[in-house]
Formats: structure tokens, C-alpha cells, sequence
């Protein structure tokens, strides 16, 4: 089965002066209908910038996105526009994502009507509804995002993202801005929405926790190379490249394993990354082999790939 979302050598360049920031490098991924990825790492790492991407939010500077075997690039503004309602995204701040002016119902209103053309009574019925099926109730409609808390303004974000019927929804950690005591609720109501809806999801997260227990699958970024990707559950078992083994074990309420692995130094600069692997300077493992190439993928178990040159490491 074709998967629903794919990318392919998918790259972000931004001009910086003279030189150029490389924020995703040559990333390749796909989501099935009804399965989450989660993408994980460190600020910095690309992975806001691949997810909007993913979205044509950004243009890339190389590399395809298919949605659906749509291919993104090829559709003129227009087209892209009617497109859209096939794919969305929750941002990280329901504060900034909100417009103050308008009520709940018109923030509702807005995509009803223009990816499903709703008018009048329909339009009413399907806002409400909407706001139901995130947990809150029809009396909102009427309420401005002054009047909600965090984690209610982030349920009327997802409602909003909900509205048009898409198939693909990119959360851009969907769940940082809020109050520890509801993040659960919010990341339940999302994984409740994804499996009862089908929808593929790209979950972005630095909390592995709410990945491991929402994701199928789990890409881990630094300085936008893949460093490994696999199921969730093997990921979580047995972490193969030693920048999700050092991730693994900063987390907190990690497992204890019998060696700690610890990352010493700053994440590079974009602007003048590492040859060769690009996590060699920080990684208590690097030899000069791994200055001389870019480690390319490749598997170390079923569905399980990661970009290093060493193996049997004790992580």
C-alpha cells in the first residue's frame, strides 16, 4: 500500500549573509493513513522546519513531497489552496495561534466554509459539533480566545484543524506551551482524534515520553540529518545510534541502563557543521573515520536504520 504522506530527499536551505543554513538535509520519511510518526531532538535540530515542509508552509530548496501521491511542488497557488484541506497543522502556542479578534465560531466558520462550503444552519451545526468532538461545548462558540484557558485554546486550535476533514495533520509540539496538568489530557484527546478519524499524524516532540506512548514510528534529528529511525518500541528497547541513546537516558524518569552515556559540548552551528557525521564532535565514540564521509542509513534490524559507522556500541 502506498503510504499516505511521503518525502523524499527533502532539504531546507535559508539564506544567512553570504552563506547558507542548511536546516533539513536530504530527510525522507512516509506516514500511513492512520499511523503516527513521531520526530524528535534538540532545538535546533529541524524539526519545526521539516513539518512545515511537509505542509508547503515553507518551499524546499530540494527534494518531493506526495501527499496522497499528490506531489506538492507541481500545484499552482490556487490548486494548492483547494489542497489544503487535505492536510493541516496544530501549532505549538494556542496563545499566538488564535486570532483575539474573532470568536471561537468564526475561527471555526472560516474553514467550514471554505473547504466545504457551509452556509447558514449547516455551518452552525458543523462548528458546534466540532467543539463537541474536542471536548468542549456548543456555549463556546460564542467566547472570544481571551476567555479559555491554555489547554481549552489548544482544543480550539485542534477543532479548527479538524474542520476541513484532512487526512494529514502535523502537531508541532502541540502540548509544551501548556500546564504540566493537562498536557495528558491534550496528547489523549489527539491520540483519541488520530485513531478514531484515521488520520496520519506527524507528532513533533521533545518530550519521548508522549512519543513513545502515541507513536508507531520515531525519526531522530540532529542539525536536520536522520540520525536513526524505527518502530517505537524497538527505538525505546534498544536505541542503536548514540545520540538517541544520550536523548534516552537526559529524559526524565529514564530507564537506568548499566553505562551513562553523556553528551559533552554545544550543538554546532548550521552555519559550519562537522564534516563527515555531523554529531562526531559531541559523541564519546567518534574515531577519525567518522570526520572523513557522511554515514549514510542503513539497517540494523527490520525497519530499524541508523546513520553511523559503528556497531556493537555498549549504550
Amino acid at each position: 500500500m502506498t503510504p499516505l504522506v511521503q518525502a523524499e530527499d527533502l532539504t531546507k536551505d535559508f539564506a544567512n549573509g553570504s552563506r547558507a543554513l542548511r536546516a533539513v538535509d536530504a530527510v525522507s520519511l512516509e506516514v500511513g493513513a492512520g499511523q503516527v510518526l513521531g520526530v524528535v531532538g534538540e532545538s535546533g535540530s529541524g524539526k519545526s522546519t521539516l513539518g512545515r515542509l511537509l505542509l508547503r508552509l515553507l518551499e524546499p530548496s530540494a527534494g518531493i513531497t506526495r501527499i496522497d501521491g499528490q506531489d506538492l511542488a507541481a500545484l499552482r497557488p490556487r490548486a494548492l489552496r483547494r489542497f489544503r484541506r487535505n492536510m493541516q497543522m496544530v501549532f505549538q502556542d494556542p496563545f499566538a495561534s488564535l486570532n483575539a479578534r474573532m470568536t471561537v465560531g468564526d475561527a471555526l466558520a472560516e474553514p467550514l466554509r471554505l473547504h466545504r462550503g457551509l452556509r447558514g444552519p449547516a455551518l452552525k451545526e458543523a462548528s458546534g459539533a466540532l467543539l463537541e468532538q474536542v471536548g468542549l461545548t456548543r456555549e463556546h462558540l460564542h467566547r472570544y480566545p481571551r476567555a479559555f484557558s491554555g489547554g481549552q485554546r489548544q482544543r480550539v486550535a485542534i477543532a479548527r484543524a479538524l474542520a476541513s476533514q484532512p487526512r494529514f495533520i502535523v502537531a508541532d509540539e502541540p502540548v509544551s506551551a501548556l500546564d504540566v496538568s493537562i498536557q495528558a489530557e491534550v496528547v489523549n484527546l489527539l491520540q483519541d482524534l488520530q485513531r478514531s478519524l484515521g488520520l496520519a499524524l506527524l507528532l513533533i516532540s521533545h518530550d519521548l515520553s508522549i512519543v513513545e506512548m502515541v507513536a508507531d514510528r520515531v525519526m531522530v534529528l540532529y542539525l536536520g540529518r536522520v540520525m536513526e529511525t524505527a518502530d517505537t518500541e524497538a527505538l525505546f528497547a534498544r536505541p542503536s545510534h548514540p545520540y538517541t541513546a544520550a536523548l534516552m537516558q537526559a529524559a526524565p524518569g529514564a530507564r537506568r541502563r548499566e553505562s551513562r552515556l553523556v553528551l559533552s559540548g554545544e550543538v554546532p552551528s548550521p552555519l559550519d557543521p562537522p564534516s563527515g557525521c555531523v554529531f562526531r564532535t559531541r559523541c564519546p565514540f567518534a574515531v577519525a573515520d567518522c570526520a572523513a564521509a557522511r554515514p549514510v542509513l542503513r539497517p540494523v534490524g527490520p525497519g530499524h536504520l541508523k546513520a553511523c559507522i559503528r556497531d556493537g556500541l555498549p549504550l
